[in-house]
C-alpha cells in the first residue's frame, strides 16, 4: 500500500497507524453498551469478570451496561466483594511500594492531569486495599491482562460510570 493512499485511508475512517505496510486501527475510545442479562446482584452493583476483562454495572434484574477494562496480570489478578470508598477527579498518584519496586525510577508521585499519570481522568478507589477503578493514559491497554490488580477503563467510560454510582456503591470481583 503506498504512503498517500494508506494517509487518505486513515484519514477517511479514523486513527490509524501504518506498520510494516498494514494499516493498524486504534480502539475505540468509549466502548460501552447496554447488554441483556440475568443475575443475581442488585441494581446499581458493580460486577468485574476478569476472564472476560469487562464490567458490568447492573441496572436491573435483566439489563446491564459492559464496558471493556485492563485487568491484573498474571499473579496480580485477585476476585471478592469490596465497595467503592471514593471518588476523584484528575487524581494525582503515588505508585504502591509494588511498582516502585519493579520500577524504581518511576516518580514517587505524577500530579493529576499530568500525561504520565496512569489514573486517566478519574478514580474509584476499592475499599480494604490499593486497587481502583480508573481511566488509562494508555488506551491500548484496554482489555488485556495488564495491571498490578486495578481496574482500567477508556476515559470516556470512566466517565460515564463515575456519574452513575457512589461512594458506597457494591464491587464484586470474580474470576
Amino acid at each position: 500500500m503506498s504512503k498517500s493512499i494508506a494517509v487518505a485511508l486513515a484519514a477517511t475512517i479514523g486513527a490509524g497507524t501504518l506498520m510494516t505496510g498494514t494499516l493498524v486501527t486504534t480502539p475505540a475510545q468509549a466502548a460501552s453498551e447496554m447488554v441483556a442479562t440475568h443475575n443475581q446482584y442488585s441494581p446499581g452493583t458493580i460486577v468485574i469478570r476478569t476472564n472476560e476483562r469487562r464490567l458490568y454495572l447492573i441496572l436491573d434484574a435483566d439489563h446491564a451496561m459492559r464496558y471493556p477494562v485492563g485487568v491484573g496480570k498474571a499473579g496480580k489478578r485477585w476476585e471478592g466483594t469490596t465497595q467503592i470508598d471514593g471518588k476523584y477527579r484528575n487524581p494525582a498518584w503515588s505508585p504502591p511500594a509494588e511498582v516502585k519496586h519493579d520500577k524504581p525510577n518511576m516518580p514517587n508521585l505524577i500530579p493529576g492531569g499530568a500525561p504520565s499519570n496512569p489514573m486517566g481522568v478519574a478514580a474509584m478507589t476499592l475499599a480494604g486495599g490499593e486497587y481502583a477503578i480508573h481511566g488509562t493514559n494508555r488506551p491500548n491497554s484496554v482489555g488485556g491482562f495488564v495491571s498490578y490488580g486495578c481496574i482500567r477503563m477508556y476515559n470516556a467510560d470512566i466517565t460515564d460510570l463515575y456519574q452513575r454510582v457512589s461512594v458506597g456503591t457494591t464491587v464484586v470481583v470474580t474470576r
